[in-house]
């Protein structure tokens, strides 16, 4: 399915953003539309000819499995997130769809020509990158040093703001795109404390659980509070 740019929900705050209409177009053109299920795998470790994507709707996991079988959650994907190495396979990660979402894709040669002849985007996807390996490091600071209270609050926060159209205040209401089980192994905790600690963030008045995964955010302010303690 080729691309609808001009329809797109994240043209102004993904990298492409910084293109003209005239770059832009030229850029979609060589693009397609993927939509991908939950639990379908954009990209599998080791794959040599993996494309790049913009994420458009939706949510990734970036995730490798251990000698044991285990599997890591080391990254998440939001919505204007680009996906995707360059100049390298992905090795050892697997990019896995959290729930259906959908994408820009482009081939990594279509990438690396648009790197060529458009120096703006080349920043763009350099400073993305930056801002990824930034969170990632914020993440392994956060599982190996604060409270497991801390963690929780700090990753309900993060999903408010990626959920949201404004980059002022995060979003009221959003769906948790990981199971308890999946946030306990990002978050280096235990199903049955991350179980518990939302009990705790519900009773103190700072978030409401509605459905399944649904989540209110009755008081940011007082989760954002917490995300900044580091108590072990």
């Amino acid at each position: 399915m080729s691309l609808a740019c001009a329809s797109c929900p994240v043209r102004d705050s993904a990298a492409c953003s910084v293109l003209t209409e005239e770059e832009r177009e030229a850029l979609s053109a060589a693009g397609r539309t993927r939509v991908l299920k939950r639990g379908e795998m954009l990209f599998a470790a080791g794959d040599e000819d993996a494309a790049c994507a913009t994420l458009v709707s939706g949510a990734l996991k970036v995730s490798t499995v251990d000698a044991d079988g285990n599997e890591n959650i080391l990254a998440l994907v939001h919505p204007a997130g680009f996906i995707g190495e360059l100049f390298a396979p992905f090795a050892h990660h697997d990019v896995t769809a959290l729930t259906e979402s959908t994408l820009c894709t482009f081939a990594k040669v279509d990438i690396q020509r648009a790197v060529d002849e458009y120096p703006a985007l080349a920043k763009a996807l350099l400073r993305r990158s930056q801002e990824d390996l930034h969170a990632t490091r914020s993440l392994l600071e956060l599982t190996a040093h604060a409270s497991a209270e801390t963690r929780l609050a700090s990753v309900l926060h993060d999903f408010g703001q990626a959920a949201s159209q404004s980059p002022c205040h995060p979003a009221k209401h959003f769906d948790l795109p990981l199971t308890r089980g999946e946030l306990a192994n990002m978050l280096g905790l235990t199903i049955e404390t991350v179980s518990r600690k939302l009990g705790e963030l519900e009773e103190a008045g700072a978030i409401l659980r509605t459905g399944k995964r649904g989540i209110e955010l009755v008081d940011p302010a007082h989760l954002q509070a917490l995300s900044a303690r580091k108590v072990v």
